[in-house]
């Protein structure tokens, strides 16, 4: 199968309501997605767990709705979860006694495989991961 066919094949979206309880059903729906890639379900559920509840916790989507996308291509698999925005603080150095959100999924991912996309009308988190052995193409 070409690349381009393959890169296609391995793509997700999903659209869950900003509840708590979503993000149960998000872990559940990216697993099932990249169970054919075991070495990235733990780190990739993990990620997009961590963003699902930013979405609901820290956003507008909170009682709306957020989506969650995950594509494999070019040696990574990406994760993004977009929300309706608001109002956004990012922890300075020494703000925490302990990793959490964002500073986790950096921790996993890796430095400079985290970004944020948007502003308050609307925002993307994204993460990426390298394929590692038999989950590369």
């Amino acid at each position: 199968m070409p690349a381009a066919a393959t890169a296609e094949a391995a793509r997700f979206t999903g659209m869950f309501t900003g509840a708590p309880e979503s993000v149960r059903d998000v872990r559940h729906a990216v697993a099932a997605h990249l169970q054919d890639h075991p070495a990235l379900v733990d780190d990739a559920t993990l990620i997009v767990s961590e963003l699902a509840t930013n979405a609901i916790l820290h956003s507008r989507s909170a009682g709306g709705f957020f989506t969650v996308r995950v594509t494999i291509s070019g040696g990574y698999c990406r994760i993004e979860c977009t929300d309706d925005g608001g109002p956004w603080a990012l922890r300075g150095p020494g703000q925490a006694d302990r990793m959490h959100g964002l500073g986790l999924v950096e921790g996993i991912a890796g430095l400079h495989n985290v970004d944020i996309e948007g502003d308050e009308s609307g925002r993307t988190v994204w993460a990426r991961l390298a394929l590692r052995g038999s989950d590369a193409f």
